[in-house]
């Protein structure tokens, strides 16, 4: 009976803490406890059904983002709570609650960003269906949650006392060793990045490089493939490209043409003035086509020089083609009608006696 009642006095120490102490800190742990108990079933089960109803993804998200952090969390949070009641604890007790707990938070908030990280790698993917643009969100998203678990472990590694500056200057120094070594291929990775936010050029596009030339097929993290017209696959390296100077046909809205004619010197005046009215009729009758002028322009060697310019509402090249070989035709066809003859090189020799 004296025992029980000593241990009813809340003046008893026990571990340099009075029993007061211990049983003030049992209820916190016990009321935490609790109210997490019930943040999780009810609360977040509630707002789990409230979200479903909803077209946002982002609550359902945040949901499944706290759904994700287990019990052994909340009781780990409870018992740091409690601990800060008592008035003495053991250093090593105090301390190695406090590291694992806040490598317990540290571990579930990378795992929250990283949830975050992965939404939005998603939604981009679904608006860029491009299989190179896939690879290089991708990349991107692998390399930001790189990016945070060495951030989450130097902030663990400062907290537990390490000189995080020293660490920092030697992963500089293996950083650049490293960097040196693979100089080329981290250029080539960087130029890819730019390639991808500055879009020079996409998938699809014909491009004009020095006196290569083609339709680009894939766009790599090191290299860029382009389908040259012989047929043949290209390969040039990303950091290469970035410092080329590129034409890139892809990019344009029409295409501006200019071709000459030339007519011989014997054809008569009357027929010369109706030839710039042939020709607008001509082209103005294809498709996709804007006239901009006919002009009798130069006196050649062996020909009367017509210049012709009309834009071509299309970058396809083969279209324009089509409608190039329509307009020759028909102008040949209409230069018979009009017993008009087009010139080819000659000489006429005269001779004195």
């Amino acid at each position: 009976m004296t025992d029980f009642i000593t241990l009813l006095n809340l003046e008893t120490e026990f571990l340099n803490n009075k029993a007061s102490a211990w049983l003030t800190a049992f209820f916190i742990f016990l009321a935490v406890g609790v109210v997490l108990k019930i943040f999780k079933v009810v609360i977040i089960a509630k707002l789990n059904k409230i979200s479903k109803q909803t077209k946002n993804e982002l609550d359902d998200l945040v949901i499944r983002a706290i759904n994700s952090i287990h019990w052994p969390f909340y009781v780990l949070t409870a018992l740091y709570i409690a601990l800060k009641f008592l008035d003495n604890t053991s250093s090593i007790l105090e301390k190695g609650i406090y590291y694992i707990f806040l490598a317990a938070t540290i571990y579930y908030a990378i795992r929250v960003v990283q949830s975050f990280i992965d939404f939005g790698v998603k939604k981009i993917i679904k608006k860029r269906k491009d299989e190179n643009n896939v690879g290089m969100v991708k990349l991107l998203g692998s390399l930001a949650k790189i990016f945070l678990w060495v951030l989450a472990i130097l902030l663990l590694l400062s907290n537990l006392g390490y000189n995080v500056n020293s660490l920092l200057a030697g992963l500089g120094v293996g950083g650049i060793a490293v960097a040196l070594a693979v100089q080329s291929i981290l250029g080539d990775i960087f130029s890819s990045f730019s390639i991808y936010f500055d879009k020079p050029f996409r998938v699809g596009d014909f491009i004009v490089l020095g006196e290569d030339k083609g339709t680009v097929k894939k766009i790599g993290i090191k290299t860029t493939r382009i389908q040259t017209l012989q047929g043949e696959e290209l390969i040039i390296s990303n950091n290469e490209l970035t410092k080329a100077r590129i034409q890139n046909f892809g990019a344009m809205d029409r295409r501006r043409i200019i071709f000459n004619i030339g007519v011989v010197y014997d054809t008569p005046v009357d027929k010369l003035k109706i030839i710039p009215e042939i020709i607008k009729d001509i082209i103005s009758i294809q498709e996709n086509i804007e006239v901009d002028r006919v002009h009798f322009k130069s006196f050649g060697d062996f020909s009367l020089n017509y210049e012709i310019v009309y834009f071509f509402n299309s970058p396809d090249y083969n279209q324009y083609l089509d409608v190039q070989q329509a307009i020759n035709l028909a102008i040949v066809n209409k230069f018979a009608e009009h017993d008009i003859n087009m010139a080819f090189p000659t000489q006429t020799v005269y001779l004195e006696k």
